[in-house]
């Protein structure tokens, strides 16, 4: 699905038109695909919304070029933003909560950032506070806020929708993505349920995280090793929609991991605990599919495998379970 075929005249032309890949641990007659982020340039989802978010708010005069974007996040986001941001004349501040990856935060700074730290015990909630502080402080700088700036919904809703049916021919029966501000969920559900409104629709999140409470679900919260998805204050996550969703799949640490091993070791996939985790209920929405238990309008589910494992090696994500730091 990748066509780079001529030059290009920047790295921002290189974000999107990923893979689609079919996944071979899934019931023999529901087809099951992930779409790997890994193949944009910064190696993961959030290079979309980096280009799309900043290209929109220099356009309508949220910031202007010369100006600066600080935003809370957890890495990923910070490192769409700052390729993004260097090729868009922009310079960029990232909160970062402490115990998030040393590599995301390493190849920020490599990218041009600033990086300033936040106690782990204040969340993404302390992230998101600081960086409006900072912004009152700076002239010319503006939180792009990923948690809860539509335009991150509708990146998606523009290009990895689009992307999967254009792939497909359409033939879309299910979405199953993780969510952590839920962007990518919110913007590829828009998108499929304007082309059929009973394509199913699963949201992810860690056993520990609290998005399933938003549709009902009981949830005990605790604190979990899956890293980039999941939720402790539905107050933070503006962007998710429960009337776009059919169900909150909670998934264990330990599925996560086994499952992270199981893609690189039998299908050659490279890729994070978020993706692991993705994999697990999407594997169980083909499976209730192919048992009737989903009544979907096709039978293939789609599913975004958002980063790569090579993120989080200086914590384990390959060894032992109990030896993972998540």
């Amino acid at each position: 699905m990748t066509s780079h075929e001529q030059p290009v005249d920047s790295v921002l032309e290189t974000i999107g038109r990923t893979p689609l890949v079919a996944l071979q641990d899934g019931p023999a007659n529901v087809d099951l695909y992930a779409k790997l982020e890994t193949f944009n340039p910064g190696a993961s989802v959030k290079d979309r919304i980096g280009r799309y978010m900043l290209e929109a708010m220099l356009e309508r005069g949220d910031v202007s070029e010369g100006g600066t974007i600080i935003e809370p996040t957890a890495g990923n986001t910070g490192i769409g933003f700052a390729i993004a941001a260097e090729q868009l004349g922009l310079e960029a501040i990232f909160v970062v909560p402490e115990r998030f990856s040393v590599e995301k935060q390493q190849l920020m700074a490599a990218l041009g950032a600033e990086i300033i730290n936040t106690p782990t015990d204040a969340g993404m909630g302390g992230a998101i506070e600081r960086a409006h502080e900072l912004a009152a402080e700076l002239d010319d700088a503006v939180v792009p806020q990923q948690f809860s700036n539509p335009l991150n919904v509708e990146a998606h809703y523009e290009t990895t929708g689009p992307e999967i049916y254009e792939a497909l021919d359409g033939e879309v029966g299910a979405v199953v993505a993780g969510c952590g501000t839920a962007g990518t969920l919110m913007g590829i559900a828009e998108y499929a349920l304007e082309q059929d409104e009973s394509t199913y629709v699963a949201a992810v999140e860690p056993e520990g995280s609290i998005y399933g409470e938003a549709l009902g679900d009981d949830r005990e919260e605790d604190e979990y090793k899956i890293e980039g998805i999941g939720t402790h204050d539905l107050a933070t996550n503006e962007l998710f929609d429960p009337d776009l969703v059919d169900a909150v799949y909670a998934i264990p640490d330990r599925d996560a991991h086994d499952e992270l091993r199981r893609l690189a070791r039998e299908e050659g996939h490279l890729v994070a605990s978020s993706a692991g985790a993705a994999s697990v209920a999407a594997r169980r929405v083909a499976r209730e599919i192919s048992t009737g238990e989903i009544d979907a309008p096709h039978e293939t589910v789609v599913t975004v495998f958002p980063d790569s494992s090579e993120r989080y090696l200086s914590k384990g994500i390959y060894r032992s379970f109990e030896e993972w730091e998540g």
